[in-house]
């Protein structure tokens, strides 16, 4: 079984909050066994009604009369005695169902059980559900493993992630030997990725074909989901998706409509590249006119680049003997938009990316491309990714670095290398990626000044 760092956050959750829970993310994520598995530790009973798989539960909720009612038929259609206090119930593909987001607020009134819902699609299917309950329910989102899951899922032990924990603290070189056997972890997530399903695969056998099925059944899964989901767009969705792969690999990695048609625009596609946004298969990166402080005033919404939600399905939808090549090092292979899909992955499950907030890069002609500018604690900060062994080699960093205008105090370069400083930048080894989280305040008191005012 893997464990999920999510866990505890919905342990939590389930113990200290009496809203209900919906939990988010791409299929194949691991939401339903993560609720599950936590649900089945904090609970008597847990009751799963699946709106896909039980599609007469779906009648229930449209036609219950009110709270009392729901729960009776609820109860006589699973065929279990409700515990009051101590029973989850658990609505699952909620999408096939939308009037249970809308009917969670009076069955949180009510107050006997608690409610866990989840599902495939719901940034797309639950837009123009008819009243949200704003205060009755919150969201929690769901990842693939990061580096740092996927680590444990393998085998390493605590005290090696944590020693390496304490590097990064203290910004002084990791022992050489296990930087060189986490790089090579590194290499491995690069073709695994952190899809539940290939990471057990490969914890299982240790066999990277099996774990290329299991990929590319996920990736005609999602297919299927483009063309069921959203017929009027699903040709633009498909090509948009599989054009990912060779846009990434392109020489500035920008995402161009015209690669699928000579007379494309953005505004013909544009729909298509924001259902894979909410769908939460595709990650944008929008270019910014300038790194500076909020970075979303200077987002230009037609300039982007698009990566894949998980690494390991971005190497599985390269042909041929790619895995091969890669674990023998193979050096035609152009690993800097490998690298870079796992960099924006990182960002994106460590909150410096959000529904309502993009991950940025800055694109110049004067002064070159940066490929992530992340935004913490009120200060943007510069990201290079280098996979060779010239990382020192970076002019557009030194040109951003040395705009005063911009005052950027500090930049990361992820590389191959261990840790050191030089000036303004900070070299980091590309696993360290697992220790960069967005910082967020917790408690922001202001007590407003109301003397003479009184």
């Amino acid at each position: 079984m893997l464990d999920r760092t999510i866990y505890k956050t919905i342990e939590s959750f389930f113990l200290n909050d009496k809203r209900a829970l919906l939990i988010s993310g791409a299929r194949q994520t691991g939401k339903t066994f993560s609720i599950r598995e936590v649900g089945g530790r904090c609970f008597a009973l847990v009751v799963e009604i699946n709106f896909l798989k039980q599609p007469d539960a779906v009648t229930i909720v449209n036609n219950a009369k009110d709270a009392d009612d729901l729960l009776l038929k609820l109860s006589l259609f699973s065929k279990k005695e409700f515990i009051p206090g101590r029973t989850l119930i658990f609505f699952d593909e909620v999408q096939e169902c939308k009037e249970i987001v809308t009917a969670i607020k009076f069955l949180v009134d009510d107050g006997r059980y608690r409610y866990v819902l989840s599902g495939s699609l719901l940034g797309v299917e639950l837009n123009d559900v008819k009243s949200v309950p704003v205060g009755y329910m919150s969201e929690l989102q769901m990842y693939p493993l990061d580096l740092e899951e996927f680590a444990r899922a393998t085998g390493i032990s605590d005290a090696v992630i944590e020693s390496i924990r304490q590097s990064y603290d203290s910004m002084t070189p990791v022992d050489d030997f296990i930087h060189g056997r986490m790089l090579e972890l590194v290499k491995l997530y690069l073709l695994v990725g952190g899809m539940p399903a290939a990471v057990q695969a490969y914890v299982d056998t240790n066999n990277l074909r099996s774990v290329y099925n299991q990929q590319r059944d996920i990736i005609r899964l999602y297919k299927k989901d483009f063309t069921k989901y959203q017929k009027n767009k699903k040709l633009e969705i498909v090509e948009t998706y599989n054009l990912i792969p060779a846009e990434l690999s392109s020489k500035n990695k920008r995402f161009i409509f015209k690669s699928l048609d000579k007379t494309s625009r953005f505004s013909k596609y544009e729909q298509s590249f924001l259902w894979l946004k909410d769908a939460g298969v595709a990650i944008p990166t929008y270019n910014v006119s300038e790194p500076r402080s909020p970075l979303s005033l200077n987002k230009q919404n037609n300039t982007f680049k698009l990566f894949l939600n998980d690494v390991g399905l971005l190497a599985a939808s390269y042909a041929g003997d790619f895995q091969k090549r890669i674990m023998l090092g193979d050096i035609n292979i152009n690993y800097g938009a490998i690298f870079e899909n796992l960099v924006a992955q990182e960002f994106y499950a460590h909150g410096f990316a959000t529904d309502e907030y993009n991950l940025f890069y800055f694109n110049s002609k004067k002064q070159g491309e940066l490929d992530f500018v992340v935004e913490d604690c009120g200060k943007c900060i510069p990201v290079e990714v280098k996979s060779g062994k010239d990382y020192e080699r970076h002019q557009a960093l030194n040109n951003v670095l040395g705009n005063e205008e911009y005052a950027v105090k500090k930049a990361y370069v992820f590389c191959q290398d261990n840790i050191k400083e030089v000036g303004r930048v900070t070299y980091l080894p590309v696993y360290m990626l697992m220790f960069l989280h967005k910082t967020y305040v917790e408690d922001a008191e202001y007590k407003f000044d109301l003397t003479g005012l009184k």
